[in-house]
């Protein structure tokens, strides 16, 4: 006879799952948005919102402010190199395209210097980008219609006043001749409210709308903004800023589309190849037009902090220049590096040295801009461009100057009155509030906006943390946000403040003496000692 079976030791069952590790979703990084051409869609004619400190406050939290960092973080994440795997041995196969590098034996890394994107038989450039490479040739041949006036001046060439009269008198027939038809009558044109009131710090203002704004409205006044200031005789950041939103216009109403699909539908294409086309085939021209606007006529630095400031007159190279050397991404997923750079890329102490920095204006944008600088001061670069010198020496590599290039433009372009307030909104960059847009934190940069003394006496002073963002909004999962980067893990949440630091936390020189004033412009990425 068989011994009984013994009795189960538990007599309920459980009701414990088995531990499951779950791997952290993949992280996303969020594209402009590109509108809809059967949807309806409102168009205004953009006007300024930005009057004084206050308004900069309301800007952050904006829809405007959103889609400007979405696409300055698209451009840049576009020109990271890539990591290429080695394809498995095909005797039968064609021989492989050549690589874009900097130097020879970079072998499994795709490349984008500045140089390889220029058009030729072998490269021809889109026929998005080549159209717009026509009009800046246009609009730079306008200069030899208005020389500049003879003899020594001290402020910017009157003759500037002329070629920018030029140039708006044929803004339309410009856009018309080189964008398309589809672009131009985009959508369903909607009436819109003649007259609108709304309470902006306390007073009412009134708002014309007009029923017959289309696209052309919108591009003309962000193409136009990007080419100085006739009534000025400058050209600053802020100018650049709008030139990158006549782009990201053209991306909303969909210009560009036709890029992505034919680029999507390369397999030995990298991706994200349109965008680099708008950096490296368009703005890159543009800057090099807007060189010799400044040279021909000395145009001012607009909002500049003189030799405290990155620069007199530009930012953008200087964030998508050193994105071009950074290290290469392995996976489309990988997040924007951080630190490290391109192996063998030139390193960031060569800046400083005029022969070295030429030698790679050609091939990088960063450079390029180093050079131009060089161009047009002379004297030791330590002293003519401090901010600039004490970058130098990062030796973290590309990847760090990077991401505080992102977080100085986000300091000291977005949230700077003198830079924004000349920003025009209308509906591809609109003012209405971002519902995902983080509270602003204290920042020492928004406590210091300039108000008028009727918003003071108000109670309008930005002292609430409110008023106080000088951050990229942060998405944490959300959508829409900016994500600079999920490296290290990152989950949701908002994004850390990457606003410089406050003066307080520097060791300050003497008062009055050039290293008290570096201690308190420091910038962002700086270490002490």
């Amino acid at each position: 006879m068989d011994p009984p079976t013994p009795p189960a030791t538990a007599t309920t069952p459980s009701t414990t799952k088995p531990t499951v590790t779950q791997r952290p979703p993949p992280p996303t990084f969020p594209k402009l948005e590109i509108l809809d051409p059967l949807s309806p869609h409102c168009f205004l004619r953009p006007v300024k919102r930005i009057n004084e400190g206050p308004d900069v406050a309301r800007f952050l939290t904006s829809q405007a402010y959103r889609d400007i960092g979405i696409f300055v973080l698209q451009l840049n994440r576009s020109l990271c190199p890539r990591k290429t795997p080695a394809p498995p041995p095909n005797p039968d196969a064609a021989p492989p395209r050549p690589l874009r590098v900097f130097h020879k034996g970079l072998n499994g890394v795709k490349t984008f210097p500045t140089n390889s994107y220029l058009a030729d038989d072998n490269n021809p450039a889109p026929e998005p980008v080549a159209k717009l490479q026509r009009m800046l040739d246009t609009i730079e041949a306008v200069i030899d219609e208005a020389p500049p006036d003879p003899g020594p001046r001290r402020f910017g060439n009157a003759s500037f006043r002329t070629w920018h009269r030029l140039l708006e008198e044929r803004a339309d027939e410009l856009l018309r001749q080189f964008l398309p038809a589809p672009v131009l009558e985009f959508g369903h044109k909607m009436d819109s409210l003649n007259k609108k009131e709304e309470t902006l710090g306390g007073d009412q203002v009134e708002e014309t709308g007009d029923a017959e704004a289309g696209p052309l409205d919108e591009l003309r006044a962000y193409f136009l903004g990007g080419f100085g200031s006739a009534q000025r005789l400058d050209y600053g950041t802020g100018h650049e800023l709008s030139f990158v939103a006549f782009l990201g216009c053209l991306w909303k109403l969909g210009y560009f589309k036709e890029m992505s699909a034919t680029a999507a539908a390369a397999n030995d294409m990298p991706p994200d190849e349109t965008e680099r086309w708008i950096v490296l085939g368009v703005i890159e021209p543009y800057l090099k037009v807007i060189r010799r606007l400044i040279l021909t006529y000395t145009l001012e630095p607009a909002g500049s902090h003189g030799v405290w400031g990155l620069d007199d007159h530009f930012f953008i190279p200087y964030i998508f220049g050193s994105a071009q050397l950074t290290r290469p991404l392995h996976t489309p997923t990988d997040p924007t590096p951080i630190e490290g750079s391109l192996p063998h890329s030139p390193p960031p102490s060569s800046v400083a040295v005029a022969a070295k920095a030429n030698a790679h204006r050609a091939e990088n944008m960063y450079f390029s801009a180093i050079g131009f600088i060089n161009d047009v001061k002379t004297g030791p670069f330590w002293e003519h461009s401090p901010i600039l010198f004490d970058i130098s020496g990062i030796r973290d590599g590309w990847g760090k100057i990077n991401k505080g290039m992102i977080k100085m433009f986000n300091a000291e372009v977005l949230s700077k009155l003198p830079v924004v307030q000349h920003f025009p909104f209308g509906s591809l960059f609109a003012w209405d509030v971002d519902p995902h847009a983080d509270i602003p934190a204290t920042s020492v940069h928004m406590a210091n906006q300039p108000i008028s003394s009727a918003s003071a006496s108000a109670g309008g002073v930005p002292t609430g943390t409110w008023a106080q963002a000088t951050r990229m909004p942060g998405a944490g999962g959300r959508t829409p946000g900016i994500p600079y980067s999920q490296a290290g893990g990152r989950g949701p949440g908002p994004l850390p403040d990457p606003r410089l630091m406050t003066p307080a936390t520097f060791a300050r020189g003497t008062p009055g003496t050039a290293s008290h004033q570096f201690a308190v412009t420091k910038a962002p990425w700086a270490k002490d000692g």
